[in-house]
């Protein structure tokens, strides 16, 4: 399954969505008597709604967790299955329960591989905190373990899967998803035979504690940006710029990201695999390769579930002429586009680049924001325009070449963040590229920028790199904070505006 064809979408399983449910679970499930009954599942939706999860793909169910309230005390010690299940198979929801009991998680075969079992096991975890609850149990299978039964015990077993010797589908996937084995348990499910009846009771326990409110209709307050100050280095082809990406993309998820940043222009290098002498070809010859990689983004953002700010990557539009358009790979397989508004003088002689004529802000799963390419910062209008639609977090990647290039960036973005009450993030390149023509030298101290006030650090800067050195870097930003400054902050600059005497207007084309 192409990532360019996904669309998406994280909901609660309704009623009527149980045909779709029961020919998944009849199919994953063949070993085992396929699907439940559906007066189960009409129970468990009427008694415990915001527990039953699903993905879906053009409507289409794709993945779904199953969930029910029980007593911690009760089902944190040895159980078996049937202790969740009453007359009739009907599941026995306690409403004043204070855990989590994950009944399953199952992902469509078609769709294995784009790491959607994670997205529903961090929806249950924000379910959990939301609901204040202390923890979610789960009854885990171990399906490989009829293949080790001879010559292992099951602890012995499960040890050497936890130490990563062996892998078991089941509970490898559990324990990468920070879930603990609290005990083995004997004929938990007798007539799985793969397992020969035994389960690992896993737990994750809840360390947080927020409004008890259903996460999935709630936006996100916290949002959790990385990005990668980027060493410009001689490439021998796109394989291998777009291998260095996936390992950043890859660490930025494992801290659990919601953003993963990367500066403008950041597979320029590529330029060296064709001839220099006309620079014109040359970005020309860069652009090529656009496609390829707004591709290979969107797999990404989709298999490591966090939103991409691709830079910026040369464009070449309908009309035959180049832009220098920012990308934002969104998670769920969307797509956006920034151009490039403001055009350097370097880039106009050089390169013959143009600038767009399209500026937005862009809705994502952990707040709204907006990018602007290097130079653009240096224009108050654009971000004055995108605070007016209440953007939270500005991007800024950047391509500066001397130190007093990149302090207009970084003075510019700082000011702007101050004037417009959000979060400004900068990220830029460092290294020299001497083979290569206007590549030649960087210099980048990437950073994160914040409101002015006391609910902040008091130089406004959350986070900010070593100069000129490759290394990734995070900063966590509440939301919530950008809400209070700006109507109870010591100075409230949006609400102050002087809009009696003077207004800014976008004139769209």
């Amino acid at each position: 399954m192409s990532t360019a064809d996904l669309h998406l979408n994280l909901r609660n399983l309704q009623i009527e969505d149980y045909p779709q449910l029961k020919t998944l679970m009849d199919r994953v499930y063949n070993d085992i008597g396929g699907a439940w009954p559906e007066h189960t599942i009409q129970k468990l939706v009427q008694e415990f709604p915001e527990g039953q999860i699903v993905i879906e793909d053009d409507q289409t169910i794709i993945g779904v967790a199953l969930s029910v309230q029980v007593d911690y005390d009760t089902f944190s010690n040895p159980h078996q299955y049937d202790d969740l299940i009453g007359a009739r198979e009907v599941i026995l929801n306690d409403d004043q329960g204070d855990a989590i009991y994950g009944l399953d998680v199952l992902i469509d075969p078609e769709y294995r591989g784009h790491r959607l079992g994670r997205r529903l096991y961090e929806a249950r975890k924000e379910l959990c905190r939301s609901l204040n609850l202390r923890a979610i149990l789960a009854g885990g299978r171990i399906p490989y373990y009829h293949q080790h039964a001879d010559v292992l015990k099951p602890a012995e077993y499960i040890d050497l899967v936890s130490r990563k010797e062996l892998y078991d589908p089941i509970l490898s996937f559990q324990l990468a998803n920070d879930f603990q084995v609290k005990r083995l348990m004997s004929k938990y499910l007798p007539e799985d035979e793969k397992s020969q009846g035994y389960a690992t009771l896993l737990e994750w326990n809840n360390i947080l504690y927020e409004p008890a409110e259903c996460i999935l209709e709630t936006a996100k307050t916290q949002a959790r940006v990385g990005a990668v100050q980027w060493q410009m280095r001689e490439f021998d082809s796109v394989e291998s710029v777009l291998q260095q990406v996936e390992y950043f993309v890859d660490a930025l998820s494992d801290y659990q990201s919601d953003f993963a940043v990367f500066p403008e222009l950041f597979n320029a290098p590529l330029m060296g695999l064709t001839d220099q002498s006309d620079q014109v070809e040359a970005i020309k010859f860069l652009g090529t390769f656009t496609e390829r990689f707004i591709s290979e983004l969107t797999r990404m953002a989709v298999n490591y579930n966090i939103n991409i700010i691709a830079g910026s990557l040369i464009e070449e539009g309908e009309d035959g002429r180049l832009y220098n358009v920012a990308y934002l790979c969104r998670r769920d397989g969307t797509l956006e586009r920034q151009p490039k508004l403001h055009i350097t003088p370097q880039e106009k002689r050089d390169w013959v680049i143009e600038g767009g004529d399209e500026l937005a802000v862009f809705e994502t799963d952990a707040g709204r924001v907006g990018m602007l390419i290097c130079y653009d910062v240096e224009f108050p209008e654009l971000a004055r325009l995108l605070s007016d639609e209440e953007v939270d977090i500005l991007f800024v990647p950047f391509w500066t070449d001397t130190k007093n290039g990149y302090l207009r960036v970084r003075h510019c973005a700082q000011a702007r963040a101050i004037e417009n009450e959000c979060y400004v993030v900068i990220c830029g390149s460092v290294g020299n590229l001497p083979s290569i023509e206007n590549l030649d030298i960087q210099y980048a101290q990437s950073a994160v920028f914040s409101p002015s006030d006391f609910a902040f650090p008091h130089d406004a800067v959350l986070n900010e790199t070593t100069p000129n050195t490759e290394m990734i870097f995070f900063s966590d930003l509440d939301l919530n904070r950008l809400k209070i400054v700006r109507n109870e902050g010591s100075v409230t600059n949006l609400k102050d505006r002087r809009t009696d005497l003077f207004n800014l207007k976008w004139h769209k084309r």
